[in-house]
């Protein structure tokens, strides 16, 4: 009796569930903008957000944070090409607010993050061999290095926002995997012709 009565009410909750949030979506509608307004300062880019935008934020920032690192590294270097240096600095300028933005959107959607974290080099990150392969390059070397692996790395960022893209529903996420592909698309490129010079 006791796990029928359980069942039950469990899935009177979720009848609930289900009334309660088909309420929320045809309440107002387009009839009433001011509503619609209030409910999303109440509850923001976050009601809308499904498992890919939830996939998207935690694996991108984890991504994000790598390329940081690279970045960091390089820029501790001396003797690397001032091109190349301007770049990692570009790269570390768009995407630490980037991850902020990630971190703040995960945590308003209430995600559980916790078993996707420690990505392994899918999506174009670098293993611990290749992060030490650039800890110990120098000079010159270290410029063509970072390109190199910089270039993979992006690469692996551009699928993981088509991804958002295609199966995505938070617009704010999706707007957001638009401008990672268009502006690492362009890095791409340059990196590529940098790497030809050097």
């Amino acid at each position: 009796m006791k796990t029928r009565f359980a069942a039950t009410a469990a899935l009177t909750l979720v009848a609930l569930l289900g009334l309660a949030g088909c309420a929320g979506t045809t309440s107002g509608g387009g009839d009433m903008p001011g509503m619609d307004h209030e409910s999303s300062s109440s509850a923001p880019a976050s009601a809308d957000a499904n498992d890919a935008d939830i996939m998207f934020a935690s694996m991108m920032k984890e991504h994000h944070a790598q390329a940081i690192d690279m970045s960091d590294m390089l820029l501790s270097k001396n003797g690397v090409d001032a091109r190349v240096v301007a770049l990692a600095e570009e790269i570390k300028a768009a995407q630490e607010p980037e991850i902020q933005k990630m971190d703040q959107w995960l945590e308003e959607w209430g995600a559980d993050t916790a078993d996707m974290e420690g990505m392994d080099h899918s999506g174009g990150m670098m293993s611990d061999e290749d992060m030490q392969a650039l800890e110990d390059a120098t000079g010159a070397d270290a410029s063509r290095l970072f390109l190199e692996q910089m270039i993979q790395h992006h690469e692996g960022a551009v699928e993981m926002a088509q991804e958002e893209v295609d199966n995505g529903q938070n617009s704010d996420a999706v707007a957001l995997a638009e401008t990672i592909i268009e502006a690492q698309t362009t890095e791409i490129a340059t990196m590529e012709d940098l790497l030809a010079t050097l």
